[in-house]
Formats: C-alpha cells, structure tokens, sequence
C-alpha cells in the first residue's frame, strides 16, 4: 500500500517539530552548562584517578627520596594521576581501610610505577618506580 503525499507531509511535518524542539534543547544544555566544569568518568581507571586527584596528597620518605633520585617532582606526579593508567591486577582493591593502586605513567621520559594507598581523606603515595 503507498504512502499518501498527505501521509508523507504529516511526517516531514513531524521531523520538522522534532528537530526543533532537539535544537532549542541542545542550546538550553549549551547554555546551563557551558561554563561548569562537568565531566564523564565512567570508567574504573578514571573514577580511581579523578578520586586520587581530589584528595590531599602525603609522599612518603621512600617516595620522596625516588622522585628526588629520578628528577620528578609533584607537577610530573600530577600528570601521571591525569593520563596514567591504574594496573588493578597490582593493585588491592579489597582492604577495609585504604585501597592501593598501582599506577604506571610516563615522566621525564621514564615509565614510572607509583603504589597509593587511596584512604578516606588522603592519598599516599609509599612507592615509586621505573618500570621497564
């Protein structure tokens, strides 16, 4: 059975209040949103760095005294918690009080491997290594 040219047009007509309305709702999003610093972590490994990111940061005396050996400082520290990569099978993600995280990112031309301990308030950074 063919479709009716009236059919056709109540249908483009349809499409059309659409696509209106879509358009007036992105500009809307664009407009209560635009300026907020929104994000999308949905993934394990970046919840577990957005969340060790957020918190105050403690270096230990072991990790002080490798990053003051390979010439990293907290700017590098911060970089790794930015695009580095959290290895879950070294990891402990099953203690009562403070979770550890290996993570692995690249400074100062090294891959390096830093073992934190996620707590409520703070993280601690106890380790850190090249990874070769």
């Amino acid at each position: 059975m063919p479709i009716k040219f009236l059919d056709w047009m109540k249908l483009a007509h349809r499409f059309g209040f659409y696509f209106f309305g879509f358009i007036i709702g992105l500009f809307l999003l664009l407009f209560f949103l635009g300026g907020k610093k929104a994000s999308c972590d949905y993934t394990p490994n970046a919840r577990v760095l957005k969340n060790i990111r957020i918190k105050k940061r403690i270096f230990s005396e072991l990790a002080l005294a490798s990053m003051r050996q390979l010439t990293i400082d907290t700017a590098d520290i911060s970089r790794i918690l930015t695009e580095g990569a959290v290895n879950f099978e070294k990891s402990n993600t099953n203690l009562d009080s403070c979770n550890t995280y290996f993570i692995e990112g690249i400074a100062k031309e090294h891959t390096i491997g830093m073992l934190i301990a996620n707590c409520d308030t703070i993280a601690k950074i106890n380790a850190l290594e090249i990874i070769k």
